[in-house]
C-alpha cells in the first residue's frame, strides 16, 4: 500500500497575494497526516480559525510527491513560482 503523507502548515505572509512568509521561524506546523482528507480537515480548521487575518494562510504540502524522484516537477515548480 502506498503511503501518501501530507503536511499542513501556515503563518503570516508579507503580502496576501504571494506566498512569502513574514517570519519563516514562526511558521505554524499543524502536523503530518496520513491521507488528504485528514490533512484537508486540519487545514480547514486552521483556515477558519484565522479567517479574519488576511495575511495568514495555511497550505497542504503533498510530501509523497517530494519523495517520488521519478515524477517530473510540476510546471509551477519549473517556473520558480
Amino acid at each position: 500500500m502506498t503511503q501518501r503523507l501530507h503536511l499542513v502548515f501556515g503563518g503570516e505572509l508579507v503580502d496576501p497575494t504571494r506566498t512569502v512568509f513574514r517570519d519563516p521561524e514562526r511558521i505554524h506546523v499543524v502536523g503530518v497526516f496520513p491521507d488528504y482528507q485528514s490533512a484537508y480537515n486540519a487545514w480547514k480548521a486552521e483556515a477558519q480559525r484565522t479567517v479574519d487575518d488576511a495575511h495568514t494562510r495555511y497550505f497542504i504540502a503533498h510530501i509523497h510527491r517530494l519523495r517520488d524522484e521519478a515524477t517530473a516537477a510540476s510546471p509551477t515548480e519549473e517556473l520558480g513560482l
